[in-house]
């Protein structure tokens, strides 16, 4: 339950943590040490009730999202790919992709989020429709 723990704190130093985390019943939520930690920093926990994905819906659509638009195409090679593919296709699915529920538009556009690093090495790794959509903006 490290990893997860550390990827809270991670967020909330960048964002600040939020009044409440809501989830499913997942071992990594329910977690004593992931429990204590959140109460520790004042978050509180709100779990869906077991088996009611539909009470969870937007991460359900973003959970359905990401495995049919990536992860069912992809085969990586190393975390380190993983890592950099998943992280172009969440910048796409917020700043570039529409979203029917927002009206077609996306929820974060391109100017408000800061712009990919200029290593350049990460565009390399990305599919050619993919790189594009995330080098023009």
């Amino acid at each position: 339950h490290e990893d997860v723990l550390a990827a809270l704190a991670e967020l909330f130093i960048a964002r600040g943590p939020p009044a409440h985390i809501r989830s499913d019943n997942g071992s990594e939520f329910i977690a004593t040490a992931v429990q204590k930690w959140l109460g520790q920093v004042g978050v509180k926990t709100l779990y869906i009730a077991p088996g009611s994905p539909w009470e969870n819906g937007y991460n359900e659509s973003f959970n359905g999202s990401l495995r049919d638009e990536l992860l069912n195409g992809e085969i990586f090679y190393s975390l380190a790919e993983a890592k950099v593919l998943i992280e172009a296709w969440r910048r796409h699915y917020n700043t570039v992709r529409p979203h029917s529920s927002l009206g077609y538009r996306p929820p974060a556009p391109a100017a408000a989020t800061p712009p990919l690093p200029a290593s350049g090495s990460a565009s390399l790794h990305l599919r050619p429709a993919m790189a594009a959509e995330t080098t023009m903006h």
